[in-house]
């Protein structure tokens, strides 16, 4: 029980006038609660509550209480309460060491306190100790709620379906601008031994405090807007040069919503080794510092350029062993040539002789018909040419025949005559016009007249 100084328990004078009732000042109707207050509420209390509000000054902690209904924002209790400087100094390092973390608003806490009124600052709970298990087992809670509700929406596990791509090279990192760690992170990427190159575009954010979940998905959206002009091939999120008890902004849901469905694979490097934040959990990767994580985008593109020359080496080889055994093969085909050609020149000789020898046994064998058939023709040849001489004779004869059959002058012998016109044979009358000049053939001499 804490012992307080009481105030003198005196009874004020009567008021004139106005009856029986007390008039007091301000500071003893205060000092009459403080002695209500010290005799009723004359010892320390466990109290569980949720800290709206947290701030130091001058090495004192000022705290705003609040209990909420279950499930709704709505506070149903209110109440200010203090640490003062000695006491801080022993329970705030106790607290960080012990949850990872300062008191913040938001924080469900367990406080050891005593009641204390003042006449000139009014009512306050004093707190004399904390219990950082408490809020670990709400830390806890509250974590376990978010990895739940995380695996409820199937995107706890959507990082770890990405793959690094071979050729990572082009880094966009999220980190204060100021931090030592980042700059550590640069140097150790870009100054490796082995020279590889690598491309780093910095957005910066907040890495620690209350605004660091709303910093980090600024700079993803920033990033994803970027990707449409320059590709990146991977997201690092570095928090160097921090403290390690501040690590409440990267155990949110928002934050962990964002990471876990972004389109790149990220890499969290913003702890230490007992410190494992729902960010890195549901990250592709996560390394302990900045530069593990450079590391890592070294050694990955290490093994890449290893497996590359590997490749490489594999395929001169094979080459090489190809040429040499393809030359092998020309080698042993070229003396198989020679030979075979000898072979196949003895066989290709020897069948040209064959058909040549038939070519002139057949020439003979047609020369030899040729002749009998040419002195037959030649026996039946006069004959031959005696019917025709014949055939055509007589055909000449028929011929002439007809021809003196047809001819005119024996017409005209006959009594018959023929009227010419300009050359022309008249056959018609009406074809006639006075003046024409006929001629008249007769069997003996010509008329010449003139048609009136």
């Amino acid at each position: 029980m804490i012992k307080h100084d009481s105030i003198t328990n005196q009874t004020p004078p009567p008021s004139e006038g106005l009856g029986e009732a007390l008039t007091l000042t301000l500071l003893e109707l205060n000092g009459l609660v403080r002695q209500v207050i010290e005799h009723a509420l004359n010892q320390e209390y466990w109290v569980e509550a949720e800290l709206s509000e947290c701030r130091e000054s001058r090495g004192h902690c000022y705290m705003e209480l609040v209990q909420k209904e279950e499930h709704s924002p709505t506070p149903v209790a209110r109440a200010s309460a203090k640490c003062w400087r000695t006491q801080w100094m022993m329970l705030q390092p106790y607290f960080e060491r012990t949850t990872g973390q300062p008191l913040h608003a938001g924080l469900k806490v367990r406080l050891k306190v005593y009641a204390q009124f003042h006449e000139a600052y009014g009512f306050s709970w004093i707190v004399t100790d904390i219990d950082p298990t408490f809020t670990l087992g709400d830390m806890a809670r509250r974590r376990m709620e978010i990895i739940r509700q995380l695996k409820a929406e199937g995107v706890f596990d959507m990082q770890k379906e990405l793959e690094l791509p071979l050729f990572c090279q082009r880094i966009a990192v999220i980190s204060s601008a100021t931090a030592a760690g980042y700059g550590d992170f640069v140097n150790q990427l870009l100054n490796n031994t082995r020279g590889l190159q690598f491309q780093v575009q910095l957005f910066p954010a907040v890495m620690q405090g209350d605004q660091v979940e709303q910093s980090i998905i600024s700079a993803l959206n920033q990033i994803y807007s970027v990707a449409c002009r320059t590709a990146f091939d991977c997201v690092v999120i570095i928090r160097g040069g921090g403290a390690t008890a501040d690590m409440s902004g990267f155990d949110t849901l928002a934050l962990a919503e964002n990471v876990a469905q972004f389109p790149l694979p990220i890499i969290t490097g913003i702890g230490h080794d007992r410190d494992e934040s729902i960010l890195d959990m549901v990250s592709h990767t996560r390394v302990k510092t900045p530069t593990a994580a450079a590391a890592l985008l070294v050694s990955h593109l290490e093994e890449v350029y290893d497996t590359v020359c590997d490749a490489q080496e594999r395929i001169a080889r094979y080459v090489q062993n190809r040429i040499a055994l393809e030359k092998s093969q020309i080698s042993n085909l070229k003396s198989q040539i020679q030979r075979l050609f000898s072979v196949v020149k003895t066989r290709q000789e020897s069948r040209l002789d064959l058909l040549f020898n038939r070519m002139v046994a057949a020439v003979r064998r047609k020369g030899t018909a040729s002749g009998a058939a040419l002195t037959a023709l030649e026996q039946r040849l006069p004959m031959l040419m005696q019917r025709a001489i014949t055939m055509r004779t007589h055909q000449i004869e028929l011929i002439e025949a007809k021809v003196k059959a047809t001819d005119p002058t024996l017409l005209l012998r006959r009594g018959y005559s023929i009227t010419l016109k300009d050359g022309h044979a008249v056959r018609d009358a009406a074809s006639l016009r006075p003046g024409d000049e006929l001629t008249t053939r007769l069997a003996n001499g010509t008329v010449h007249s003139t048609v009136k």
